[in-house]
């Protein structure tokens, strides 16, 4: 892996309303992401011990994280925000964007199976576990679109956590702050602001076919 450098971008938002209505799938297994030619950004949400530990030294570790457990990473904002209800599930307090380089998000997605892609190839055993679960709109209500997760443990959780790490930053203010504007009623998806994610094209076909993404258009 090559040495770290200075990152391209931070996290960019856009409108929710317009990129629903113009950007992506309505249906189907899509990771839907921030990327650009040499990046891309994955969410995890930890407790505050965690999390400052992480944006201080730039990498994971500290007497509260385990390399020994599987850790899940999200590319699509909203799924994060399901999963971690807006920064206010315990232990998920603290909302972190995870810069690291496509070739190593591609190295992560080469080696993922779904519970039935491995016991169908044969494998006892896997370091990436991939999840299609149904996507969520920003109050929680379920989308036909599927978005990604991905379970790192061993070897390549560790490489994640420490070597492939580009930037990590605290988004928190800025998801309790789009949060407080779901409380306004009818009008609060227009006012809405969320990362600015378009559907990535997984670059191998094998890997694609292996983790069953499906074909825009």
């Amino acid at each position: 892996m090559a040495a770290k450098k200075a990152v391209s971008f931070s996290l960019k938002t856009e409108s929710y309303k317009m990129q629903v209505e113009r950007h992506w799938p309505t249906k189907g297994r899509h990771i839907l992401a921030q990327y650009d030619e040499e990046e891309i950004i994955v969410y995890q949400a930890f407790c505050p011990e965690i999390a400052d530990y992480a944006v201080s030294n730039q990498r994971f570790g500290g007497p509260k994280y385990s390399f020994t457990r599987m850790s899940w990473i999200k590319t699509n904002f909203l799924w994060m925000m399901y999963r971690c209800g807006w920064a206010s599930k315990p232990g998920q307090e603290k909302v972190l964007a995870i810069h690291i380089p496509r070739t190593a998000f591609d190295t992560i997605l080469s080696q993922a199976y779904t519970a039935h892609a491995q016991k169908e190839a044969g494998k006892t055993d896997v370091a990436v576990r991939l999840q299609w679960d149904p996507d969520h709109a920003p109050d929680g209500g379920k989308a036909e679109r599927k978005a990604i997760q991905l379970g790192l443990r061993g070897e390549i959780l560790k490489s994640f956590a420490t070597d492939w790490i580009l930037r990590i930053e605290d988004i928190t203010a800025f998801v309790r702050e789009q949060a407080a504007l779901l409380g306004e009623g009818a009008t609060s998806f227009d006012k809405l602001l969320v990362a600015r994610e378009r559907v990535y094209e997984v670059p191998v076909k094998s890997t694609a076919e292996l983790i069953g993404v499906d074909l825009v258009g």
